[in-house]
């Protein structure tokens, strides 16, 4: 038996093969878009996953303000923050923050569900969210896929 064919291959910056993806929110629900997103820029769809590498893809994501909200989300959801200042707290439903910046809502979601270190922060980086059905991203020649592609 050769033992040398079972050794664990451990990806590093230099070996990492990146590719870019498109994906279409449209009327796409976006719990089920944001959890295929982040498995995606995080790596875990490929074979020589590791865990502490960006190993992941680049993502690209049109017609963000089509993406669906099941149930009363759209009215009922809140996103806090804070202004820093006292008092300053601020909240926004999801219709509200769909009307005035529509990749907020797509980002937030994708970025809880990325690892809460450096990082995830470097992952978050390599997702791209557009409003309309136009990408500056031609160049990266990304390739176009569906939910259930993934």
């Amino acid at each position: 038996m050769n033992t040398l064919s079972y050794k664990t291959v451990s990806a590093n910056a230099s070996t990492v093969n990146k590719t870019w993806y498109v994906i279409d929110a449209n009327d796409v629900v976006l719990g089920r878009l944001a959890s295929r997103v982040a498995l995606i820029l995080r790596g875990k769809n490929k074979p020589d996953f590791t865990p502490h590498v960006d190993c992941g893809d680049n993502v690209i994501i049109l017609n963000a303000e089509k993406v669906r909200l099941t149930g009363k989300k759209k009215t009922d959801k809140v996103y806090v923050r804070h202004t820093g200042y006292p008092g300053g707290q601020r909240f926004a439903s999801p219709k509200q923050l769909l009307a005035s910046k529509p990749n907020a809502v797509i980002e937030a979601a994708v970025k809880g569900m990325l690892p809460k270190n450096r990082l995830g922060s470097k992952l978050f980086q390599n997702l791209y969210v557009y409003a309309g059905n136009e990408h500056p991203h031609e160049a990266q020649q990304p390739k176009q896929v569906t939910l259930k592609e993934i």
